[in-house]
Order: C-alpha cells, then sequence, then structure tokens
C-alpha cells in the first residue's frame, strides 16, 4: 500500500515509522512504547496505533493475553524500507556515543562491540567555519597540516562539500594555492581565519560531480566454496555488483575495498570494469 506523507504531519509520520520499526525487528509494540519514545499521552499513543492499523490492517494484531500489539503473519513495510543498515547503524551509533540510548528505536539491543577508531582532532569551531563558508559560497584561510610538509602553511580554500571515507571526514574544496579542486582533512586544520569570496563555484569540481561505477566479482582463482562466500559477503547478484561512487572518493574506495594495495584487492576481489556513469 503506498502512502501519502503529504497528508501527515512530520512528527506523526515519525511515530507511525517507530511503530513499524518496533513490529519488524522485535515483534511487538505497545501504547507505553510509542509514549515514552515521544512523551505522549495515552489518548496520543492509541491514536496513533489506530491510525497505523488504517494504514497497514495486515501488519499488526492485539495479543490479549500478552496485552501488546504483535506482529501480524502478513507484514509488510508500508513506511519505507526496513533495511538491517539502519539497525546496525544505531548499534555502531551507541558503540561510538553519537546516539544516547534513550534516542535509539530498539528496546532489546543484542550484546555488541566495534573495534575500535582513533579519535579524530576535528576542532568544532573549525568544522563551524567550513560549513559556514559552504553554506555561503566563499573561500576561507586556514592553517594546514599536510604530510609534504614538516611545517603548517596558511592556505585559502573554498569548501563547498563534506566527505567521508570511512576512517576520517574530508573538506572537499578548491585550493587557491594549488589552483585545482582537492581533499582537505578535517582534523588537519589547525585554524581558521579571514573569508573571502569564493574564486569558483562547486559545479566546476567535475570529479565530485561525475560517477563511476565499480563491477566487482570475486576473484577466478578462489576455488567455487569461497566465490560462493565473497558473493553473499558483498551482496552479489550473478556473481557480479555494482558500487556507484563519486569519482573524487574512488581512491578512498579502491583503498577500503582492498585494505591497503592492489596485491590484496586482488585477493579479496577483482575489479572487472569501471564504468564512467
Amino acid at each position: 500500500m503506498e502512502i501519502d506523507r503529504s497528508e501527515l504531519r512530520w512528527g506523526v509520520e515519525q511515530r507511525l515509522e517507530f511503530i513499524e520499526f518496533r513490529l519488524f525487528w522485535e515483534g511487538h509494540v505497545n501504547r507505553s512504547d510509542v509514549m515514552e519514545q515521544f512523551g505522549l499521552s495515552v489518548n496520543q499513543a492509541s491514536s496513533d496505533l489506530n491510525r497505523y492499523i488504517s494504514f497497514a490492517p495486515d501488519n499488526m494484531t492485539y495479543d490479549k493475553s500478552a496485552r501488546t500489539y504483535v506482529r501480524g503473519p502478513g507484514f509488510k513495510s508500508v513506511f519505507g524500507k526496513l533495511d538491517a543498515g539502519r539497525y546496525l547503524a544505531q548499534l555502531r551509533s551507541l558503540e561510538d556515543g553519537l546516539l544516547d540510548r534513550d534516542d535509539c528505536w530498539t528496546n532489546y539491543l543484542p550484546a555488541f562491540a566495534s573495534t575500535p577508531t582513533p579519535v579524530r582532532g576535528v576542532h568544532p569551531e573549525n568544522l563551524r567555519a567550513v560549513v559556514g563558508a559552504i553554506r555561503r559560497t566563499e573561500a576561507i584561510e586556514i592553517n594546514y597540516q599536510s604530510l609534504s610538509n614538516p611545517e603548517p602553511r596558511w592556505r585559502w580554500i573554498a569548501p563547498h562539500a563534506i566527505a567521508f571515507d570511512g576512517f576520517r571526514w574530508h573538506a572537499r574544496a578548491f585550493c587557491m594555492t594549488d589552483d585545482c579542486f582537492k581533499d582537505f582533512l578535517l582534523s588537519r586544520m589547525l585554524e581558521v581565519r579571514g573569508t573571502a569570496e569564493a574564486v569558483t563555484t562547486a559545479a566546476e569540481d567535475a570529479d565530485w560531480h561525475s560517477e563511476v561505477t565499480l563491477e566487482v566479482g570475486p576473484h577466478p582463482e578462489l576455488s567455487e566454496t569461497q566465490a560462493k562466500v565473497i558473493a553473499l559477503d558483498y551482496g552479489m547478484q550473478d556473481g557480479k555488483a555494482e558500487i556507484k561512487v563519486r569519482r573524487a572518493l574512488l581512491y578512498y574506495t579502491l583503498k577500503r575495498l582492498g585494505h591497503v594495495d592492489k596485491w590484496r584487492i586482488q585477493r579479496r576481489m577483482d575489479v572487472i570494469s569501471m564504468k564512467p556513469r
């Protein structure tokens, strides 16, 4: 069933998504769940549950003995795709301290852990300056420590986007010193001073606005069983998977797929083709 979301206020839609989330992942939901999560009254929570039933009558039934609504056998998501990524992202956010337990939609949490990541020293004032420059289409002067110079250098950049490579945060910007678009690690910005009119626009960053598609598959030297495992790991269909990536982030994507170097990427999976899109 298609839901006309234009008829729903944002708060109501969020609560209906929460009801569906609980039904799918935990198999049940009741009034107190909705009340505690959103600070609602009994009548408001009951109204939301009844509204959800009107949209998806087969998705839940009331279990009188358990005094709760339970997931129906014909459950089908009506408020967006319920994927594993969102669930696992909540666990990761909790582990990293980015999400409070009270803000998590999951009532029951399995035991979980993740490999620790070194804390990146991104100064909030510098991040604020970068975001402000992006918003106002301005250039800023930064004191930047690169690996190629023993001492930090002041340079003017015109940032237009922020990117995450899976490990570190970057500002995508036009560098007025080198006269090209480059990536600048936010953690290596030591200080920001001054603003100026940007000499270029985001639209001129061709690598940011173009995509390539990596078509990957199990390496031909793997056994049939090993190839099947690799296909499962990456959700491959017919022995291949397509990964779309901005050309500006291609280096980081290949590095993550291959861990460190080309030898390892050849061992894990073979890049069959790269097709510009």
